[in-house]
């Protein structure tokens, strides 16, 4: 039998990793619509959000850095406290969007954050509002401020048609919820921890709740049960993306 050589000193990344990562740099390359001539990912200030496969949002944050900066930490594998204490699994990331704040961005550094905290406070409401749980993933309160007029956002898919099938297949999605909740609690069982971790725990049995209810109710009528002969024909399109929900973005 022959088999194919495995080139164990290879650099190259998985190209399902490489995919999504070309697809966000193409997202940062997208032009800022409060600067025209320039990239989103140029933008020195702004307030971000995630989105499921199912258009729920799932975490919203600010950044005085720059987007690239603040979406690669998140999403590539430069561990933010986000990924690192299982609030956010980046597997779930399907779409985001991008508030750039170019009045914030030219403040010195130092000013930027607390200038940010009003927008993030409406995107956080606006998130809150589109959420089927009114509830999303962040561990820390998001402090109330006075009411701003957010600007239109870029909204950017980041995972490419090739591989959209694998990662949106609801069985792939329940097993990474169920791993993400069981890191999460051990996390929790293991030191001292906020309030605002438990209802990111609470959240995401919810969210598993949520989708393996919808999962089994699709396909209960219609797949093959132990004990039974023959093929049950699947309906078409059942594994297709469900497009529940609008994303949010005023």
């Amino acid at each position: 039998m022959s088999t194919r050589r495995i080139d164990l000193a290879t650099t190259f990344l998985p190209r399902e990793v490489q995919a999504i990562r070309d697809a966000i740099t193409a997202a940062l390359k997208r032009p800022d619509p409060q600067r025209p001539g320039q990239t989103i990912g140029k933008a020195k200030a702004g307030v971000y959000a995630f989105y499921d496969y199912d258009g729920e949002p799932i975490y919203v944050g600010q950044t005085a850095e720059g987007f690239g900066a603040r979406l690669g930490r998140h999403l590539t594998g430069q561990r933010s406290d986000a990924v690192a204490k299982y609030v956010l699994d980046p597997f779930e990331v399907h779409t985001v969007s991008m508030w750039s704040l170019p009045h914030i961005g030219d403040l010195p550094s130092k000013d930027r954050k607390s200038a940010l905290d009003p927008y993030e406070y409406a995107v956080y409401q606006n998130l809150l509002k589109a959420s089927t749980f009114n509830a999303i993933l962040n561990e820390g309160d998001i402090p109330a401020a006075e009411p701003v007029e957010l600007p239109d956002p870029l909204t950017c898919v980041i995972i490419p048609d090739s591989i959209f099938p694998d990662r949106s297949h609801p069985d792939a999605r329940i097993a990474r919820r169920a791993q993400t909740i069981s890191l999460l609690a051990k996390n929790i069982s293991e030191r001292k921890v906020s309030p605002g971790l438990r209802r990111t725990l609470l959240t995401q049995t919810k969210r598993l709740n949520d989708l393996a209810r919808a999962r089994y109710e699709a396909l209960k009528d219609v797949i093959e049960v132990e004990g039974t002969e023959g093929v049950v024909e699947v309906p078409e399109g059942i594994f297709q993306h469900p497009d529940r929900r609008q994303i949010a973005h005023s």
